[in-house]
């Protein structure tokens, strides 16, 4: 692969990781150079009120968190561009990566990758319109459930993630339909019986969700049950809890990633199986998936890389 141009520190991906790890490494004078792929801001872009991320006593919408983020790597120097990473060639010692089908090479000699998850969505226009809006749809009970305190609620889902999420939400609202598209969970035992044993769940089985009922905001949800019976809930949250995807396909021809594609960094660090490139926030991620923790990762891929450059002389 031809190189148009050689950086010292390259960042792959925009959102609180790969700003965090700008912002350090920009700091420790590795001038980097970020493309924001093809989500800039990542997934708090989906995001109304982030109101969990310290030093926002008042909360903050998601896009404006992550433009002060953009802003605050700037001030340090980060190069921040356009651009989506299309192919690598991470032989080694320098690492290369296309952008766009190839309108450019970089050369890099560390490399951060921080590309992030995306979360499945049942692909519903009214579910997607009113994510969009910010309507009421979610895939992060985490994040949001405290908004539906003492209302009813829906999530989608019949994984670990689902139960634990259907149970979390179970102790906010007043109740949670539990909508599982067959006659069982995938979900561990343990967290089954959890579920079962949580009063205010009511699990609804063999239903596929038809539409997302409500115009300006959930209002409801209506299912079809064994492929025929079709029954409406009201509700004023409704949750996808059907997993997430992590934006590494790219990578898996040089990176070990675990069987969905999650990176497999060495534990404690950010470093991968290749000398010379780490990985920060959601793309090695499946257990947390919070812009805190994302975010520290991204200052641990930054120091990993830093002491990376120094101990080759860069």
């Amino acid at each position: 692969m031809e190189a148009n141009e050689h950086v010292h520190c390259l960042i792959i991906g925009s959102g609180p990781a790969g700003y965090t790890a700008a912002i350090y490494a920009a700091r420790a004078d590795l001038k980097p150079v970020m493309y924001m792929g093809n989500q800039p801001g990542g997934q708090l872009m989906d995001t109304t009120e982030v109101d969990n991320f310290p030093g926002y006593p008042q909360g903050i919408k998601g896009p404006e968190m992550m433009e002060d983020l953009k802003n605050q790597a700037a001030r340090f120097g980060t190069d921040i561009r356009n651009g989506w990473a299309t192919k690598v060639d991470f032989t080694g010692p320098k690492h290369y990566v296309e952008f766009d089908n190839g309108k450019h090479v970089v050369s890099a000699d560390a490399v951060i990758i921080a590309t992030g998850a995306s979360a499945k969505w049942l692909g519903l226009e009214s579910e997607l319109r009113l994510r969009d809006i910010g309507g009421g749809v979610s895939a992060c009970a985490v994040c949001d459930g405290f908004f539906y305190r003492n209302q009813d609620v829906v999530i989608v889902g019949a994984g670990d993630t689902a139960a634990e999420e259907a149970t979390y939400l179970a102790k906010l609202c007043k109740k949670v339909y539990m909508i599982v598209r067959t006659d069982k969970m995938r979900a561990s035992k343990a967290m089954q019986h959890r579920v079962m044993n949580t009063p205010n769940i009511e699990v609804i089985w063999n239903a596929v969700t038809e539409e997302v009922l409500g115009t300006d905001g959930v209002t409801g949800a209506r299912f079809i049950i064994n492929g025929t019976e079709k029954r409406e809930v009201e509700a004023t949250g409704f949750f996808v809890a059907i997993g997430h995807k992590p934006n590494t396909d790219v990578f898996k021809p040089w990176i070990n990633t675990d069987e969905v594609g999650y990176i497999l960094n060495v534990p404690g660090t950010s470093k991968t199986n290749i000398e010379g490139v780490f990985v920060a926030g959601d793309a090695a991620d499946k257990m947390y998936r919070q812009a805190i923790t994302a975010a520290g990762t991204g200052c641990m891929a930054a120091l990993d890389a830093e002491r990376y450059l120094a101990s080759k002389g860069h």
